[in-house]
């Protein structure tokens, strides 16, 4: 095995094979999306294909001389998994398709993709978006969350879901669309200045405190 990692590659437990995880913004996906994945891993003999908790499609098993060219057939981007930005924003169907859904939450999800997806942070983002109070979009134990109400839209922030897992503050309330994605920005933007390298938001959050962190963005 090389000593360069291959690009956009997680190395396996095996200690051998490897993981890609093509961009699937939001878990939207196509017909041509489908056939290509199925067609790149017929072709490669990739043995395991796994839905990700972040609404992601991970191809499992590669070797490592073969990650370049599996990239290149797949014909997408990489969906980040270890690097220091953001690795998704997930969301559910919302008013696109759901009957209980209040705002568009597959509208807002890909807003938010396409701004941050591709900036450094100091530490790993995952954002949610659930088009109503049910949270389908786990936006409570995401880095950024944004949840959908009659009046609007509600703002989390310094949610976590992993070994120490933490309900995000919620910062803002009844907010507009614009005024969502505008806290979103100022928030983030903070973060970037001020968190340490490879801290997550909620150890941000446990150690400047909520407050001070929202004095400083309104």
């Amino acid at each position: 095995m090389s000593e360069t990692t291959p690009e956009g590659a997680i190395l396996q437990r095996d200690k051998e094979t490897w993981a890609i995880v093509p961009r699937t913004p939001m878990g939207m996906l196509s017909p041509d999306i489908l056939e290509r994945i199925a067609a790149v891993a017929r072709k490669w003999n990739i043995p395991v294909i796994k839905i990700t908790s972040g609404q992601r499609i991970a191809l499992v098993g590669l070797r490592e001389q073969d990650v370049e060219a599996v990239w290149a057939d797949l014909g997408r981007d990489i969906g980040r998994a270890t690097e220091l930005c953001v690795h998704y924003v997930q969301a559910c169907p919302g008013t696109a398709v759901c009957r209980l859904g209040v705002q568009d939450s597959l509208g807002l999800g890909a807003e938010l993709e396409a701004k941050y997806v591709g900036v450094d942070f100091p530490a790993k983002i995952k954002m949610g978006v659930s088009g109503c109070p049910l949270s389908c979009g786990e936006s409570k134990l995401r880095d950024v969350g944004v949840t959908g109400v009659k009046q609007g839209f509600n703002v989390h922030f310094g949610g976590n879901a992993g070994s120490r897992p933490r309900v995000g503050d919620q910062v803002g309330e009844n907010l507009s669309r614009q005024e969502a994605l505008d806290l979103v920005d100022a928030l983030l933007t903070h973060y970037r200045v001020h968190a340490r390298k490879r801290e997550r938001t909620a150890r941000f959050v446990e150690r400047v405190g909520i407050e001070s962190i929202l004095a400083a963005v309104r």
